[in-house]
Parts: structure tokens; sequence; C-alpha cells
């Protein structure tokens, strides 16, 4: 038996035969014999294919990952339209008579590369983006068509998954995958998980492993090459034991979030933009917690117009159908960066020109949203969300514009319906100003991520502090606490939108501060809920 480690994409047990997977390669020419006029027109036409393409693809996989997953195609399509990339194909064409395939991996390699050396971790995931487009239209540059087929059920091992490659396999077939490279924050891996695969990465891969059975183990992040009778045994046990827990938490889709003594919490959904919607709504979600409305205003090359963010907006509330959907305005900055807005690079963004501080600056920029959250309001609950609020004057500045924007609407013979206000507590700044903050917002929703980060003045995105970051840490808890404490003395409600939300270890801990609503990721909902049916606070 061999034994390999790597980092787990998803918890969970697959078990079966390894199959070396070897990515299509295609001979490259450098020089073309056809005029420069013919390598344009062969790179238009496959430009226009990889384009369909990319839409047939964003449907695969909004149909089996749900359209938050799925929009990194979208992102890919907006990559084949971007100007600077077709210059650097183009020049070089024109220039040197390079045939299009040859000018597409150079453009394609070059900017990848640009991408993977920037600080910024958003940029770096774009590498791998970057050189998957370019592939796609080299192999159709070539004549050929990226089809990865799976004839029986395998465990696959790769070098690299695309995310194309991965949402072409056959879901049925695939139990589970490993490769050498990858990150477990790539667009691979987020698919993965979406679609239930369990995955390793980082593992070093041996193509000779082909066709021998194994064990992948998620939970111990292990790879075993022809296990033990044994611990298959004890695998297969296990993974039966999944699936059983699966559909128990099926049943609870539809049963409310209540302890064994009789205490109610809401459980809500995170997430990003409209997309994510029908992740929530399978997975039994009370109400849209944090609607991250900037994923609206990323990856493209113009801001969404007042009509776009109305649309998107009003989607989730009418799917929502009656349940509350928290709109949280424009967080832009730190590691979420669109060009356009033309922000200056900072030391340190996190602490730089970001959320809040944006939209009372560029004031019509933030009232175009304001107004299409109002206008969304008539068709569902909707409330409003600022985030990174530290002061007084930004809450009063911010509903101030917030009437302002009601005044227009109703001038213009529209008529929103009821929003809640509330701010985003997450910084320590607001936690001590929370009892004055309570008197002017409906309620507060805590962003723990940021709130542990400012808390322990640690930034969360430098890995070599991983080991001082404590989401646990003390301190950080008794902010939540302060804030629920603060929020009730006012009326408001208090909920955690934040990772701890989904941390079953402190699910008793936050109930019995008297947290009113946790809000996470769709996948995290049922696990939460058993957990919450499962706890006697001894309140009866």
């Amino acid at each position: 038996m061999k034994v390999a480690g790597g980092r787990s994409v998803l918890e969970g047990i697959a078990i079966g035969p390894l199959r070396w997977f070897q990515p299509q390669r295609v001979q490259i020419p450098e020089r073309s014999a056809r005029t420069p006029e013919e390598e344009l027109e062969r790179l238009e036409q496959a430009r226009r294919r990889a384009q369909a393409q990319l839409g047939g693809l964003y449907e695969k996989a909004r149909k089996e990952a749900g359209a938050d997953s799925a929009a990194i195609f979208q992102i890919h399509q907006m990559m084949l339209d971007d100007e600077d990339l077709l210059a650097a194909v183009r020049d070089p064409i024109r220039s040197r008579r390079v045939s299009a395939e040859y000018a597409v991996q150079a453009a394609g390699e070059h900017f990848a590369a640009t991408l993977a050396a920037m600080e910024d971790a958003y940029m770096q995931a774009r590498a791998d983006d970057v050189r998957d487009v370019a592939r796609r239209v080299v192999l159709l540059l070539a004549g050929e068509e990226e089809r990865p087929v799976l004839r029986e059920p395998v465990l696959l091992l790769a070098d690299d998954l695309s995310p194309s490659e991965t949402v072409q396999l056959d879901k049925s077939k695939l139990l589970g995958f490993v490769t050498r490279r990858g990150s477990v924050n790539s667009h691979t891996a987020i698919l993965a998980r979406t679609m239930g695969v369990p995955a390793l990465m980082g593992v070093e891969v041996d193509p000779a492993w082909d066709g021998h059975m194994a064990a992948l183990d998620g939970y111990s992040q292990r790879l075993y090459v022809d296990p033990t009778p044994e611990l298959l045994s004890s695998l297969e046990a296990r993974r039966r034991a999944d699936r059983e827990q699966a559909a128990l938490l099926q049943a609870l889709r539809e049963e409310p979030s209540v302890t064994l003594d009789g205490t109610e919490i809401q459980v809500c959904a995170n997430i990003s933009g409209a997309a994510g919607l029908d992740l929530a709504l399978q997975n039994g979600a009370q109400g849209i917690g944090l609607f991250r409305s900037e994923f609206l205003f990323l990856d493209r090359d113009r801001y969404p117009t007042e009509e776009e963010q109305f649309a998107a907006y009003r989607r989730a509330a009418e799917a929502m159908a009656g349940k509350p959907v928290v709109i949280r305005t424009l967080d832009i900055g730190a590691d979420k960066r669109a060009d356009y807005l033309g922000l200056e690079p900072e030391e340190n963004p996190a602490l730089g020109f970001r959320a809040i501080r944006v939209c009372l600056t560029r004031r019509e920029l933030f009232k175009t949203q304001l107004r299409a959250i109002l206008r969304a309001s008539a068709y569902g609950s909707v409330s409003v969300m600022f985030p990174m609020i530290i002061s007084l004057e930004e809450v009063r500045e911010a509903r101030k514009l917030l009437e302002e924007c009601r005044r227009e609407l109703l001038a213009r013979g529209c008529v929103p319906g009821r929003v809640e206000v509330g701010i985003m507590v997450e910084t320590p700044a607001a936690v001590l100003l929370a009892d004055e903050l309570a008197r002017e917002v409906d309620f507060f929703s805590i962003g723990t991520n940021d709130l542990t980060q400012y808390t322990l003045a640690i930034d969360r995105q430098n890995p070599r502090l991983d080991p001082f970051y404590d989401p646990h840490h003390p301190a950080v808890l008794r902010m939540i606490q302060m804030t629920v404490e603060a929020g009730h003395r006012h009326g408001c409600w208090v909920g955690i939108c934040g990772e701890l939300g989904a941390d079953l270890t402190l699910t008793e801990t936050f109930l019995r501060m008297g947290v009113d609503e946790l809000s996470v990721a769709p996948a995290a909902i049922l696990p939460l809920r058993k957990k919450i049916r499962e706890l006697d606070l001894g309140r009866t």
C-alpha cells in the first residue's frame, strides 16, 4: 500500500480504480504560411466558437453546481473580449507573421505569469483562468475540441485540472480526483465542492498508479493506493455513514431551526450576487442573510447600470418569496478590485479605501445602487446593509442618501417597499460604539472574518500568520457578546454572517449569547440546522 498526502477540497470518501488524465496536446507552429489577414480571421472564428462553448459550459455548470460556481465561465467569456489580451495576440500576427496558435499561447502565458506574480490573491487566481481560456482557443485553432471522456466510475489522477475540464467530466463516473497542482481556493476546487466531488490537491501523483485500486480519504487528507482489506472495509463503512447522514440532512430542509428547549434561530444563506440562489433554496435557507452585491461589479469593464442591479436584486427577492433578503452595499477594495473604478494601489488595502468609504466618496455610484435596492423592495422582503462602519456619521450620511433616493423614486412614480437598514459590525470601533449605532439602525450583522482580523491585528490573507490567527480568541468572542447585548438593548436583531457562523463548535455559544440569525454558505445550512435541533439550552 502507498500513502500520499495533500490538501482536501471536500471531506468525504471515494473508492475506485485510478485513471491518469492526460490533457489534449497539439503541435503549435511558430510561423504560418497564411497571410496575417487569414490568421486574424482564423483567430476571430476560433474566438467566437470558444465564446459559444463557454456559454454551453455555463449552462451545464449552473445545472450541476449552481449559478454561483458557474459564473467562472462568464468570466472566461469576458476574457475573450479583453482588448489588452486581444491586442497581445493580434500584434505579433500582424508584425511577425506568427501563427494564431503561437500568438494565443504566448500571450496567454505572458498574462498568466504577470497575474501569478501579483501580491493580490484575487488576481493570482486569475492566472489559471487565462491559461484555460488560451488553451481552449488553441485547441479550436488546431481543429481539436476538449472532450474529456470517462468510460467507467474512476478516481481521476492529473497533474492539474482546469475548471472547464472539471465541469465537462461525467459527474456520474467521477468518483473523485487527485491533482499535483491546484489551490483549495481555485475555481476547480470550488466546482468540486459544489458538485460534491471529493478531491485532494498538492499530491505527488504518479502516472504509474493508473489502473490501481485506491481510496481517497478527504477527512485525513490522504490517498491510499492499493489499500489493505482492513483499511478498505473501514473507509467503506465511513462512506456508508456519510450517505446516511446526507439523507437525514435533506429531511431537515423544511424543518424549523429550533433547539430541544424551544429556542428558535434563523438560518440564512450567504450568496455572491444573484448566483447561489438555487443552492440556497435547495438547502432550505430561511432567507438571504448576506447578498454580496460587489460581485455584480467584478470581472467587467464598466459599472453595472441601475437596471442591471435592479434585475439581480428583484430576482433574489422574488425567488425567496417573502423570506428576508439582506443586500450588502458595495464592498469593493482590499482583495476585491475592479480596474474601471480607478482605485489606486495601497500598501495596506484592508485598512484602506474600501466599502462604505468608496460609496460615501462616490455618491452617484452609491445612489445608483440604493435606487436599485429600493425598487427591488417592492417585490419582496428586502433590507440594506452598510459595510465597514466605524462611526455614527457614516450611518447617518448613508441613511440620508437612502432617503434622497426614496424621494427621487417617488417623484418618478415608483413606490418602494419598507426597507430595514442595518450595518456590518466588523471593526472594533463599531463594537465599542454599538449602543449608539443601535439607535440608528434596525439590525446588526457581525462579519467575523474582518472582525477577527482587526481585533487580532492579523492579516488573514498572509499564510505566515496562520499559526497566530485564532477566530476562537476570547477577545473576538467578547466582541461578539458585546455587540449582541448592545443591539438587544435598543431593539436591534443581531446576526452573524462571517465564517464563524458555520463553526459547529461555536453554535451553542452563539445561541447562549442570544444571536438571532446565522447566515452561512448554502452547503453549511443543513449541518447547522441539525446541530441547532440537537441542542438543549435549558430554557424550558
